[in-house]
């Protein structure tokens, strides 16, 4: 198979799809690959490291995606992506189109077969190829929560971690999945006052278990994450449902009664937020405030580290590649149902179910199209 790494052209996106270490497994089973120059030059991976794994570099995005038959990206192809994809071609990459409908439409219209890192599954019901961005995200968002809380950005002036004789700040996680626990756990290393909010009595437990009771973990009724998001020096808001929109769990009335100068750090904005007051925003420019509320809302922070993001991504998706590569999507998506769970989009067909219920598009089966 012919695959095509593209340079990711987000806004402050230096992740790429594969690493030389991940084409050379490729070119050693017999594949091709091509890559456009420079994909790789923002986290130190050269020209000249893809052309010795193997690769031919090529000038332009548009050689990329006429000649590959598989294209393999970071994040969610952007609209001039989208046009240059093509009936027959597979795409794997992240795609969150539940609350995208621009990208989905275009997906659509091209005929390619869409699959997204983010549905793909595991025999535990986990999601294996969300789980490492979902890992760095969350030990990022308690990053991202402590500098925005400095005055010089508007925050309220708290130190996380507070200091003898002064209270530590208040964080409160909403969510106990990856993003949830990483951030916990970053949160309870400075030092700060930390709850986690779940809705799964087993997950709680576990939850307890790991964090070795160093955090307050609650069940999430309406009242209780009112009173500690209204109480709370930064809330990280971390809920998930696989490849759905996001449930809106902290209101505009509970921002505007928090206190000036808290921080909220939306990790779901890239399903549409969790927080009513969420707004997508880019590294450029990743903050903006509501209600005297400091909201970051960046929808790739993992891209902010985006060499140890790369490398953590090509670890888990590099055995998807060779399957499809090796085996072609089809046979791939029979012989592995987990992958078959990463199928959004196929010969202009929605074929994931929470998708077409979000964008209300007709659901086709995906063992129909198989």
């Amino acid at each position: 198979m012919l695959l095509g790494v593209p340079r990711e052209i987000k806004n402050h996106e230096y992740r790429v799809g594969m690493t030389p270490a991940s084409v050379r497994e490729l070119t050693g089973r017999g594949h091709a690959v091509l890559v456009e120059k420079g994909a790789g030059r923002g986290i130190g991976l050269t020209d000249s490291m893809y052309v010795r794994a193997g690769a031919d570099i090529v000038d332009t995005p548009e050689e990329v995606f006429a000649r590959a038959e598989m294209i393999v990206k970071v994040k969610e192809p952007q609209p001039d992506e989208c046009r240059l994809l093509h009936r027959d071609q597979i795409l794997f990459t992240y795609l969150h189109l539940a609350p995208d409908p621009l990208q989905t439409r275009l997906l659509v219209e091209s005929g390619c077969t869409a699959i997204a890192y983010e549905t793909v599954s595991d025999m535990n019901g986990g999601l294996p190829l969300l789980a490492p961005m979902s890992e760095v995200a969350g030990r990022m968002s308690i990053q991202a929560a402590s500098h925005c809380l400095e005055k010089a950005q508007h925050g309220a002036g708290v130190l996380l971690g507070g200091v003898p004789g002064v209270a530590p700040g208040k964080v409160v996680v909403i969510g106990g999945g990856v993003v949830g626990t990483h951030a916990a756990r970053m949160a309870i290393g400075l030092g700060a006052d930390v709850t986690v909010f779940d809705r799964s009595i087993a997950r709680l437990r576990q939850l307890d278990e790991l964090l070795e009771a160093r955090a307050k973990v609650l069940y999430s009724t309406t009242d209780a994450l009112e009173e500690h998001v209204l109480a709370a020096d930064a809330v990280i808001g971390a809920v998930l449902i696989p490849g759905a929109a996001a449930p809106k769990l902290v209101t505009e009335s509970h921002i505007r009664r928090m206190r000036r100068g808290s921080v909220v750090v939306d990790v779901a904005i890239d399903q549409g937020g969790c927080f009513e007051t969420s707004r997508a925003t880019t590294h450029a420019r990743p903050t903006y405030r509501v209600h005297g509320v400091v909201h970051y809302c960046v929808a790739n922070m993992p891209g902010g580290v985006a060499r140890t993001s790369t490398f953590a991504l090509n670890n888990a998706t590099l055995p998807f590649i060779i399957q499809l590569a090796d085996r072609g999507w089809q046979r791939a998506c029979r012989v592995d149902p987990f992958l078959c769970d990463g199928l959004n989009v196929h010969d202009g067909k929605v074929v994931y179910k929470a998708v077409a219920d979000a964008l209300d598009y007709p659901f086709v089966d995906p063992a129909d199209v198989l």
